[in-house]
C-alpha cells in the first residue's frame, strides 16, 4: 500500500450523491440533500439525497418492473456469472479509491478498510459468482407413476438495508447471493456511510448489471427504511444492525405483505482465556485486537473478556500494555491501528457507557476519554474496564466502541454460565489447550460463530449469524443463498 497514493486520493472532491434508479442518478423528489460529515475533522465532505417515501416507492416499482420482465432473472446462468465477475474485477481494479472513499465517510483505519472493505466485497461477489450455476432443484422419490419435482426459483425483490461499519463487505454478503439467485435489489445504505456503497453500485452498472436490478436511496431510517419495510412489493428484507431497528422491521412486515426479513443484530461476544491457553502473548494480543480495531465498531467484536482467576491480573496487565501501544490517529495513515469513531453521536455514546460502567463500580485500567479533539474527529482512547460483574450495563449492553469489559472466572462451568448471561449469541472464543474443554465450549456457548485459539478472521466458507437477540438467517456461505430462493414443488402425473 501506497502512502503517496492514499495522500492524493485524500484530497479529491466527492462529489454529491444522488439515488439510482433504474440505472440513472435520480435527485430526491422534492429536492432535498443530507450533509456527510467526516468522522475525521467533523467537517462536511459532500452531501447525498435525502430519499422521500416516494423515491421508496419508485425504486421498489422499478425494481419488481426488473424482475417480472425477468431481464436479470432470466438470464442464463453463464451470463449473470460473467457479469458478477466483471463487477468483482472492477471493485478491486478501484479498490484504493473504494477504501479511501470509505475511510473519509466512517472512519475505519486504512490498513484494515483494504482489506475488509473492497477486497472482502470483491471476493464475496466471485464466490457468489462460481455458487450460482451449482445451484441445483431436486427430484423427489416418488411411485413410478409420478415425477416430484422441487424448483428453486428467485424470490423477487428484495430489500437490504446496510450499516456504516463496513459498508462494502457487509453490502456484498447481501448484493452477492441475492443477485447470484436473480432476484432485483433495492438498497438503503446508512445515513452515516454511504458513500463508498453507492459508487459499488456504480460499478455494478458498469460490469452489465441491467437497468432496474440493483437500486439505492440514500437517506433516514425513519423515512425511507421505514417505507422498504412497509412496502406490499418487497419479497424478502435482510438487514444488517441495531435490535431495537430489527424489531421495527419485523413488525412493518407483520403490518404489510408479512415479508421475510433475515436480521443480523448486536452482539456481546465472550472471549474467554483458560489459564492453559497455548500462549497467552499471542491471546492478549489478538484480545485487544479483537475489540479495539476499527474503534470496536465491529458487530463481532470481543467485547466481553472472561479470564480464569489465576491468570487474570497478568493477563489484563498485557492487553493493556498492548492497547496503550496502539495508535489512535489519522485513519488515512498507515502507521494508525485505531481510526475514528464513525459519528459524534456514537462518541457520546461510548463516553455515557464509561460514566455508567464507573458508576457501577468497575474499574477503569486505561483509557476512557475523547482523544484529538483539536482534529475536529471523533476518537477516543481504547479502555479497559475490570470488575465487571456478569449483571452489569457494560456486561449486557452493546457500545459498539473501542470499550472491553474484563470479568474472572474460576471454573468451566462459570465461564459457561458468564458466557451464556446476555440476550446476545453472535460470536465467541474460547482460548486452551485442551481439545476436549474446547470441544465442550464451542457446544455449550450459545452463539452463531465460535472461534477456538483465535478470534475473527472466519472467511466466505462459512456462515455468520447468530442465535438470541442478534438475529435470525446467516450471511456468507453457500447458506446465504437460501434466504433468496423459493422451493416450488411441480407434482407431475405421468
Amino acid at each position: 500500500m501506497d502512502q503517496v497514493r492514499i495522500d492524493a486520493l485524500r484530497k479529491n472532491a466527492v462529489p454529491r450523491r444522488l439515488h439510482m434508479i433504474n440505472g440513472r442518478h435520480v435527485a430526491a423528489s422534492d429536492g432535498a440533500t443530507m450533509d456527510v460529515v467526516s468522522p475525521l475533522d467533523g467537517q462536511v465532505l459532500t452531501t447525498v439525497a435525502r430519499g422521500t417515501v416516494a423515491d421508496m416507492q419508485a425504486a421498489i416499482a422499478t425494481a419488481r418492473q426488473a424482475f417480472e420482465d425477468r431481464r436479470w432473472a432470466g438470464q442464463p446462468p453463464a451470463a449473470r456469472k460473467k457479469v458478477l465477475h466483471r463487477w468483482a474485477d472492477l471493485i478491486e481494479a478501484h479498490a484504493l479509491e473504494l477504501a479511501v472513499l470509505g475511510v473519509r465517510d466512517n472512519g475505519t483505519e486504512i490498513g484494515m478498510a483494504l482489506k475488509a472493505e473492497p477486497g472482502s466485497a470483491a471476493a464475496t461477489i466471485r464466490y457468489y459468482a462460481e455458487a450460482l450455476d451449482k445451484v441445483y432443484g431436486e427430484i423427489a422419490p416418488t411411485q413410478d407413476d409420478v415425477l416430484g419435482m422441487i424448483h428453486k426459483e428467485p424470490v423477487g425483490v428484495v430489500g437490504a438495508i446496510i450499516p456504516w461499519n463496513f459498508p462494502l463487505m457487509i453490502g456484498a454478503w447481501k448484493l452477492g447471493p441475492a443477485l447470484a439467485m436473480g432476484n432485483s435489489v433495492v438498497l438503503k445504505p446508512a445515513e452515516t456511510a454511504s458513500l463508498s456503497l453507492m459508487r459499488m453500485v456504480d460499478l455494478a452498472h458498469e460490469a452489465g448489471l441491467p437497468d432496474g436490478v440493483l437500486n439505492a436511496i440514500t437517506g433516514e431510517g425513519a423515512v425511507v427504511g421505514e417505507a422498504m419495510g412497509l412496502s406490499m412489493d418487497v419479497d424478502v428484507l435482510v438487514f444488517t444492525g441495531s435490535g431495537t431497528t430489527g424489531r421495527r422491521l419485523m413488525e412493518y412486515a407483520a403490518r404489510s405483505n408479512m415479508k421475510r426479513v433475515y436480521l443480523e443484530l448486536g452482539g456481546k461476544s465472550p472471549n474467554i482465556v483458560f489459564a492453559d491457553a497455548p500462549n497467552l502473548d499471542e491471546a492478549a494480543q489478538v484480545a485487544a485486537q479483537g475489540i479495539f480495531r476499527n474503534a470496536g465498531q465491529v458487530c463481532v467484536a470481543g467485547s466481553r473478556l472472561l479470564v480464569q482467576a489465576d491468570i487474570h491480573d497478568a493477563f489484563v496487565a498485557r492487553v493493556a500494555e498492548i492497547a496503550e501501544s496502539m495508535r489512535v490517529g489519522d485513519p488515512l495513515s498507515l502507521e494508525t491501528a485505531i481510526g475514528a469513531v464513525n459519528s459524534e453521536t456514537q462518541l457520546r455514546q461510548n463516553l455515557e457507557f464509561v460514566q455508567t460502567a464507573t458508576a457501577e463500580g468497575a474499574e477503569l485500567v486505561t483509557g476512557g476519554s475523547r482523544v484529538l479533539q483539536e482534529t475536529g474527529g471523533y476518537f477516543m482512547q481504547p479502555t479497559i474496564f475490570t470488575g465487571v460483574t456478569p449483571q452489569a450495563t457494560l456486561a449486557q449492553k452493546e457500545v459498539f466502541g473501542p470499550v472491553l469489559g474484563v470479568t474472572p472466572f474460576a471454573s468451566e462451568d462459570e465461564a459457561v454460565n458468564i458466557a451464556n448471561a446476555t440476550v446476545y449469541g453472535l460470536a465467541g472464543a474460547v482460548w486452551t489447550s485442551s481439545l476436549s474443554r474446547a470441544h465442550r465450549m464451542i457446544r455449550r456457548v450459545r452463539t452463531g460463530v465460535m472461534h477456538v485459539n483465535t478470534y475473527g478472521g472466519a472467511d466466505g466458507t462459512v456462515p455468520l449469524g447468530g442465535v438470541g437477540q442478534s438475529g435470525n438467517g446467516h450471511d456468507k456461505s453457500l447458506h446465504a443463498l437460501e434466504k433468496y430462493i423459493n422451493l416450488k414443488t411441480a407434482w407431475i402425473k405421468l
